[in-house]
């Protein structure tokens, strides 16, 4: 009778449009993968002194997982990003869940982006807080919502949306929760590796790190690894240690990763980024050559709204067959009628490459 109950949900995915499954594209032109770097393919976990590593961690932090490797790393990460600590987590939904389910307390306040990450959705939802939603980007909704807020106010936003790909507007938020007293959590997953003079993100970009309460660094974007670190004071890092569930109990990662994160961050002051903005601006000169309707955006995230689910993909499979993978995002990802191919413009990406992508919308719509 289960089984039954849940075919039937799965059916009924199926019949929307809105069925998900996992499928291996290895070799098609890179339109669809967060490795907006390339780092994915040239980090190694060998360090140059070849110094025996074990495979695992063996156990939590807390246990038998810290490691002075660890702890070097994570001072690294927060002084890289202007802030005095960081604790590192096994992923940025985990960083999230762990850090907004544990930080606001009831009768204290949370007000999100109505376009956050999912994982911030969720860790707020766990938590006994209120929770509210400002309008996408809009400061004024934002001092609407902080005014009639209870308690200790929490501001989350992303720096960069996964799905739109635009910014946003930082320095008017920070303002905004100045004058109401309001701590600001930012969730620099998008930006990390792009943004500043070594990719620090684009609240290092605008010197606001003492503005910004804490912030979520994700590794499994740019820097093409694994994990996350929440950057902070070290007030809320010993608080997370003690009172975060996902970072309490779960296996730490293992050692090797602290060995490519390091490196990471060695490469980041090098990498040139002005390659990937150009061939953004090169993009977004091809859009006129076609009839879909693109989300206005600066960011390596490029979207596509097709408007129904079907449509979207169509487009997408019609893509992988001349091989190029571009991903359609469909609800409950994205609202209902801004269903959409998402680009993701990579440094790897050619000139080349993106005439051909063009070329096949265009020839899609045909």
């Amino acid at each position: 009778m289960l089984d039954q109950a849940l075919q039937e949900k799965l059916n009924d995915r199926i019949q929307h449009g809105l069925y998900r499954k996992l499928n291996v594209y290895e070799d098609k032109i890179d339109f669809c993968s967060n490795d907006y770097l390339g780092f994915s393919k040239i980090l190694s976990s060998e360090n140059a002194q070849h110094i025996y590593i074990q495979n695992g961690a063996t156990g939590s932090r807390l246990i038998s997982g810290n490691s002075f490797l660890a702890e070097q790393t994570e001072q690294l990460i927060a002084d890289f990003h202007g802030k005095e600590s960081a604790l590192i987590f096994n992923s940025g939904y985990s960083a999230n869940l762990g850090l907004l389910s544990c930080l606001a307390q009831k009768g204290d306040t949370y007000i999100v982006d109505e376009y956050i990450h999912a994982s911030i959705m969720d860790g707020a939802k766990l938590s006994y807080a209120n929770k509210y939603k400002f309008k996408h980007n809009n400061v004024v909704d934002l001092e609407k919502k902080l005014a009639t807020a209870q308690g200790k106010k929490f501001v989350v936003v992303e720096s960069i949306y996964s799905m739109d790909g635009d910014e946003a507007p930082l320095e008017a938020i920070v303002n905004v929760c100045e004058k109401y007293q309001a701590y600001l959590i930012v969730d620099e997953a998008h930006a990390t590796g792009l943004y500043g003079p070594k990719g620090e993100g684009i609240v290092a970009a605008n010197n606001l790190q003492d503005k910004v309460y804490a912030i979520i660094y994700t590794f499994g974007k740019a820097l093409g690894l694994h994990g996350a670190a929440i950057v902070c004071n070290q007030t809320l890092k010993e608080y997370l240690i003690n009172f975060s569930r996902p970072f309490i109990y779960t296996t730490a990662l293992p050692p090797s990763i602290y060995i490519q994160l390091q490196k990471a961050y060695q490469l980041l002051p090098q990498v040139d980024r002005i390659i990937l903005f150009d061939l953004i601006y090169y993009f977004k000169q091809q859009l006129s050559q076609t009839t879909f309707k693109f989300i206005e955006s600066q960011s390596q995230i490029q979207g596509l709204i097709v408007g129904n689910s079907k449509q979207a993909h169509e487009l997408s499979n019609y893509l992988l067959q001349k091989g190029i993978y571009a991903k359609a995002i469909v609800s409950p990802t994205v609202a209902i009628g801004s269903e959409r191919l998402r680009i993701c413009l990579h440094m790897f990406n050619t000139k080349t490459d993106i005439d051909l992508l063009v070329q096949e919308i265009n020839n899609f719509t045909k």
